[in-house]
């Protein structure tokens, strides 16, 4: 593993459980001693999982404004009511029982299944975890305006920690698990830098908040999308047999609409230093945090991209354990319907539990993990003990030039008036059969290129790449990465965008990489206006010059890794379809490529 650096409140916390009778109807629990009531199994109602008993519990949040939070409870079946479990702790948006992203059209209340692949994959109650669920405020059973990972929900997931680390059930060892929006909960988790949380799994989060909705002060296209959805999954009803009290919170919206007009207004800030977006950038908020961290991240994710991911990484001094690769938004045990696991690497819920058993019941694991098993871009598999690992790194100076900011016209925009939440947006991307033209390198007034010379032995990019220039006009700028092979045949690798706000330095991160490119191919660096569906820019007209272009890399020496078990992961395939162009007019090279040895 890898270190790096409104019921009756007593004592503000006393807790009221409710549950389900048989027949459906919603009744309050009956007095019992200290630990978990009666519950609802899953004879009883088959939307509990096998093997557990449901019952539900509300709690305040920690932040003192009256928000009250719900939960819902999977403990094991046939436990004595005082038999205390470790607690795998889901703090979410999407646990409604009416559905997760929108209802679903179930005919009884009952738990969230977002994560029955889990519980059940794992064997997690026969294993003797007990499981929470909790809404975020906002959200099904909770009350509150919805915070988009602000200190509000941040609170909530700090009171949610408490509470399953102090139940008389609870063993006082948390851990946390989630995918998306679920999993940014997790990182949250970490940063709160509570001792009760002992492990965190977050699989494709969102690394800093910002990165979701904007890009260096250019909007993404679900800049309104976005909130709207969230507005949606928070305004969705109740069923019709859950408890009035359930019924009640759900319904907050409805007396409280600013709750909605300010989830709009708030997201819909590009200056990424505001005090909004700096209380939810987790990246920095991680600095000095040491909880054991088991992450996902799809380096060519079309959703929850690897934006920040690095400073994170870097900012946390605890235990690490990471499946990075070439995939979509999907989870460790996801297939298609070939069968084909969707990140390529078999066991992720063995290891997962492994990661559980040791840091929530001190099982030292008899099977030893990487700390990172990585996909590069060849679908080869890889073990480190940390990511990244670079051999060298070297600064690329590229060609002055300039460019007209017009905004290319893209039939990749995104209708207008569409909803995506964390779960479901994705870039638009070419058709993967469309066969798309050739593409002129040179000559052209949207943007021009920089070349390196052909590397001589295979290489990788890895890491978080950087451009420093200087800009003569405010306006747009564009920085595109491509892998060119010597017949032109090229693979747009990595790309980001930014608001040029007045002539002079610009300075930004472009997404982490990890690239491998052959000998004799080239790195492109394409420089220019925004000529993507994948942003919401406004271009200035402005004819635009670049001077002083600077490209700090970090490379790898793919001669010496360590193989791992794993599968070429099937995006892969459809992401080179989609971003393979043939460019035209390649230059000779006017910068090195090249490995140099540490001293």
């Amino acid at each position: 593993m890898s270190l790096r650096r409104r019921t009756t409140v007593v004592a503000g916390a006393l807790i009221t459980v409710v549950t389900l009778a048989v027949g459906g109807a919603a009744t309050a629990a009956v007095a019992s001693p200290p630990g978990a009531p009666a519950g609802v199994t899953h004879e009883e109602n088959p939307r509990v999982p096998e093997g557990a008993v449901w019952t539900e519990a509300y709690f305040p949040s920690a932040d003192n404004s009256g928000v009250e939070l719900h939960a819902d409870v999977l403990r094991p079946a046939g436990l004595s009511p005082r038999a205390k479990t470790p607690v795998i702790l889901a703090v979410s948006s999407y646990f409604s029982h009416a559905g997760q992203t929108g209802p679903e059209g179930w005919t009884r209340t009952g738990p969230s299944n977002r994560f029955a692949d889990f519980t059940s994959g794992t064997g997690l109650f026969a294993r003797g975890y007990t499981y929470v669920m909790v809404d975020l405020r906002g959200f099904g059973g909770s009350t509150g305006c919805l915070d988009w990972v602000g200190p509000g929900e941040q609170a909530d997931v700090k009171a949610a920690i408490r509470w399953a680390a102090t139940q008389p059930w609870s063993t006082g060892r948390v851990g946390m698990y989630g995918k998306s929006y679920d999993a940014v909960t997790g990182l949250v988790g970490n940063n709160l830098r509570m001792p009760a949380l002992k492990a965190v799994v977050a699989q494709e989060p969102v690394w800093d908040m910002y990165n979701y909705l904007f890009s260096n002060g250019v909007p993404r296209p679900n800049v309104t999308g976005t909130p709207n959805a969230y507005n949606s999954i928070a305004t969705m009803g109740s069923l019709p047999d859950d408890t009035a009290r359930y019924q009640a919170n759900a319904a907050y919206e409805q007396s409280h609409p600013e709750c909605l007009t300010d989830n709009l207004t708030n997201n819909n800030n590009p200056d990424e230093d505001s005090s909004y977006w700096r209380a939810r950038n987790l990246a920095a908020q991680a600095r000095g945090t040491n909880t054991p961290l088991f992450v996902t991240q799809g380096f060519i994710e079309n959703n929850t991209k690897p934006e920040d991911m690095q400073e994170f990484l870097d900012n946390h001094h605890g235990v690490e354990r990471g499946w990075l690769g070439q995939w979509e938004h999907v989870r460790g045990n996801e297939t298609n319907e070939q069968g084909q696991l969707l990140m390529g690497r078999a066991g992720f819920f063995d290891e997962v539990m492994r990661f559980y058993d040791r840091f929530l019941k001190g099982i030292r694991p008899a099977v030893h993990d990487p700390a990172y098993a990585i996909e590069d871009s060849t679908g080869a598999w890889r073990a480190q003990p940390t990511w990244p690992m670079p051999s060298s790194s070297t600064t690329a100076n590229l060609s002055d030039g300039t460019y007209v900011d017009d905004g290319i016209a893209s039939t990749l925009k995104a209708p207008a008036g569409q909803e995506w939440d964390m779960e479901h947006f994705t870039d638009a991307a070419p058709p993967t059969g469309q066969r798309l033209a050739p593409m002129p390198a040179a000559g052209d007034t949207h943007s021009y290129f920089s070349w390196s010379t052909p590397v001589t032995s295979r290489l990788r990019i890895t890491a978080t790449p950087q451009v420093r220039l200087r800009a003569s006009a405010p306006g747009n700028l564009m920085v595109r990465l491509w892998d060119v092979a010597p017949d032109g045949t090229a693979v747009m690798f990595d790309e980001n965008v930014a608001l040029i706000e007045r002539a002079g330095r610009v300075a930004f991160d472009l997404k982490s990489t990890d690239w491998t490119f052959e000998a004799g191919h080239q790195l492109g660096v394409q420089i220019g206006t925004i000529g993507s569906g994948n942003w919401r820019d406004t271009p200035s007209g402005n004819t635009i010059e670049i001077t002083r272009a600077r490209l700090d890399l970090a490379l790898q020496n793919p001669r010496f890794d360590v193989p791992t078990q794993g599968d070429r992961s099937p995006f892969l395939d459809t992401y080179l379809r989609q971003y393979t162009r043939t460019l035209t007019g390649v230059g000779e090279g006017t910068f090195p490529l090249a490995l140099r040895h540490r001293h």
